[in-house]
């Protein structure tokens, strides 16, 4: 624990003016983020008696080790930056609201030739335009079927539109009318991107025109006595009719607003959001977060708009949003929410009328939103507490350890080892911090020497990048990449897993030794009979089957296998894509798989003799031979394979990842880790 007055700035250091400051613990990690009108006046109320503060705010002054600033010219441009870094470093102290679940949109791909409507989760996309969200999947299915009829617009897959334009043939919608199948030219792109516009248009609310529209075109249909299409017109129209029904009218001026309630103890707070367009509720979503810093329902309410807004242009900002308390001061808040729309946004709590008895409804789905939310968590804190409370005990720590690292290694037959390392803090899965790596310092089914490998890589970065900082002591920002992100590996475990037993534990101890580092706990997982093996120990440590720590190192090993094995996959599905036996006529994939699996790899099947290759089940003479002749005229430059080992190039490994990866890690010049990075939106999704 830091004493806050060794840390705290000299006096007339601090400019008084509006900026945001940055706290940071001694692993350079930042921890809060926060913005204000006078910078010295805010950082002061930091640092008075520990006594006085909230006991959050104490916890963040006492677990930080330095202060910094950046002075800013207006409360706008403070707020803009806070935003920024938040979502770039993440802070643990800052508010961070969490979806309850995950809503699901109605998007329109506007950015593709066709436009496709489909049921869309996680991040929005440039070019795709999203109605809701919605409070279920099955809610947006039901109001699009009922469109399609009006609106028949493509909603098949890249995959399924592809294979109709292949064979000529449209999929079912096509036939029954709710598809204007342009996967065979029925209707042009241009066309079909009209109806598309339309069907955008009656989703963002304007349905009037439209209707109004379709009965005019009923009514001469019906005058002219073509009652066909009069009749398929008032289906149409009552279609339509039914959609609309399924939002009913809440605002009768037809307003376009965005109505934001709170409900809140001293622990926690949650957040409802009712976005409503048109008059109608369009969508609808809910969001939770911890109170780990003294807040007001206005600051929360600022924090609530940042994450609604902090992406968002154009008319996705409403005119008017309505809160519970106004953020202080309000005009910077209004004035930033201005520039996201472009035009005039108003900020303000309702008072009379349907707008108070929507807010008020909003109000109630907050309350009981953080009533399921405490019934739910109450039971999951309690546990993971229990969890690392068990495992410190057990293992004989001196604290919980809050961060655990573990890996694990995967190959198929020696070929293809790579290793994994995820990453859990507080109980919980991190996987921004989820790492790869490649190991290709030698061959075989070596786990332990692989194991030795991977931990001596991994600290040997961490070592590197502590020393270039001097301990961190100097204030210096040496833990940054160039965009001022912190660097891979710069914080270290309080307690590193291996998968394995007492030989993948002793390795690991082995090359923490190796490189003078006391202060990590090491200890292992055997699968066999779930035995904890501690470095040293000739007997394991068994914990009760129904033991909380148990469970959470079970995650932890399972979760840490299951990256492994998925990188580890992928990597032998490019190869064998990748591979010359493609160019061999007439052999399949079963053939494949049989050649790789008798010799063991495609290094071992290039050196095998014609005679050797006919040995397989299945390959005849002519066959081993065409394999033998496509080896000898595989390109020494071939992008994808080394026709020297059968094995994925370099550039080629580092270019393409798993969908749910990290970053991965391969040697570099002296065993060095060399880091090829993720993008944040990649990072941690499941396959």
């Amino acid at each position: 624990m830091a004493d806050p007055s060794s840390y705290r700035p000299k006096p007339g250091q601090i400019p008084d003016s509006p900026g945001v400051y940055k706290f940071r613990d001694e692993h350079r990690r930042v921890i809060y983020v926060g913005k204000a009108k006078s910078l010295r006046q805010r950082l002061a109320s930091y640092f008075q008696d520990l006594a006085g503060l909230h006991p959050r705010t104490r916890t963040m002054v006492t677990t930080a080790a330095s202060v910094e600033w950046t002075v800013v010219s207006t409360e706008v441009e403070a707020l803009q930056l806070e935003y920024s870094w938040i979502k770039e470093y993440d802070p643990r102290f800052n508010v961070k609201y969490r979806d309850d679940k995950s809503y699901p949109y109605l998007a329109v791909t506007m950015n593709e030739q066709f436009p496709r409507v489909q049921v869309m989760r996680g991040h929005k996309k440039k070019g795709v335009r999203y109605f809701g969200p919605y409070g279920h999947a099955w809610a947006i299915r039901d109001t699009v079927d009922l469109l399609l009829r009006v609106f028949p617009v493509r909603t098949c897959s890249a995959g399924v539109f592809k294979n109709a334009t292949r064979t000529g043939r449209p999929c079912l919608l096509g036939y029954i009318g709710k598809c204007s199948a342009p996967c065979v030219e029925r209707i042009s792109a241009e066309d079909h991107r009209e109806l598309a516009e339309e069907f955008c248009d009656f989703m963002a609310g304007r349905t009037g025109t439209y209707i109004r529209r379709l009965e005019r075109q009923m009514m001469d249909a019906a005058e002219e006595m073509e009652y066909e299409r009069a009749a398929r017109l008032r289906d149409d129209i009552e279609a339509l009719k039914k959609a609309m029904e399924k939002n009913a009218v809440v605002l009768a001026d037809a307003t376009d607003a965005d109505l934001i309630a709170l409900s809140e103890d001293e622990l926690e707070a949650a957040v409802q959001i009712f976005h409503v367009r048109g008059g109608r509720v369009r969508g609808q979503r809910g969001w939770v977060t911890d109170k780990v810093e003294a807040v007001t329902t206005g600051d929360l309410v600022e924090h609530a708009l940042q994450q609604l807004y902090g992406e968002e242009t154009g008319d996705s900002v409403p005119k008017e949003v309505l809160v519970p308390a106004l953020p202080d001061p309000v005009e910077p808040v209004q004035e930033w929410l201005t520039a996201r729309r472009g035009s005039n946004v108003s900020l303000r709590i309702p008072q009379r009328g349907d707008k108070k008895a929507l807010m008020e409804t909003v109000q109630r789905n907050a309350l009981q939103a953080l009533g399921l939310h405490k019934t739910k968590r109450a039971s999951d804190l309690t546990t993971r507490s229990r969890a690392l409370e068990e495992i410190a005990e057990a293992l004989d720590l001196d604290s919980a350890p809050l961060r655990i690292e573990c890996y694990d290694i995967s190959h198929l037959q020696g070929d293809d080892v790579v290793a994994s390392m995820v990453v859990f803090e507080d109980g919980l899965q991190r996987k921004s911090e989820y790492r790869r790596f490649q190991i290709k310092g030698f061959e075989g089914q070596d786990d332990v020497r692989s194991m030795h490998e991977v931990i001596n890589r991994r600290f040997k970065r961490y070592l590197a990048e502590k020393e270039k900082t001097g301990e961190w002591a100097d204030g210096e920002t040496g833990l940054t990449e160039e965009d001022g992100r912190p660097k891979r590996f710069a914080y270290p475990p309080q307690l590193v897993v291996v998968d394995g037993g007492q030989p993948q534990v002793a390795a690991a101890q082995r090359a923490l030794d190796e490189l003078g580092i006391d202060d990590i706990a090491v200890c292992g997982l055997a699968k066999r009979l779930e035995e904890v093996w501690l470095p040293g120990d000739d007997d394991p440590v068994v914990l009760p089957r129904t033991s909380e720590g148990l469970y959470l190192l079970q995650r932890v090993r399972d979760e840490a296998h299951r990256f492994a094995i998925t990188y580890q996959r992928t990597k032998r599905a490019r190869r064998f894509r990748a591979s010359p036996l493609d160019d061999v006529p007439g052999l399949g994939e079963t053939r494949k798989q049989a050649l790789i699996k008798h010799f063991g790899s495609v290094k071992k099947l290039r050196s095998a003799t014609i005679d050797q290759i006919c040995e397989v089940p299945g390959i005849g003479r002519k066959t081993a031979e065409a394999i033998a002749v496509a080896f000898a005229q595989a390109a020494p430059a071939a992008p994808a394979v080394n026709t020297a080992t059968g094995e994925i190039m370099e550039d080629e490994a580092n270019a393409e990842y798993a969908a749910d990866a990290g970053p991965e890690t391969t040697a570099g010049p002296a065993g060095e880790p060399v880091s090829a990075g993720a993008s944040d939106e990649r990072r941690g999704q499941e396959t």
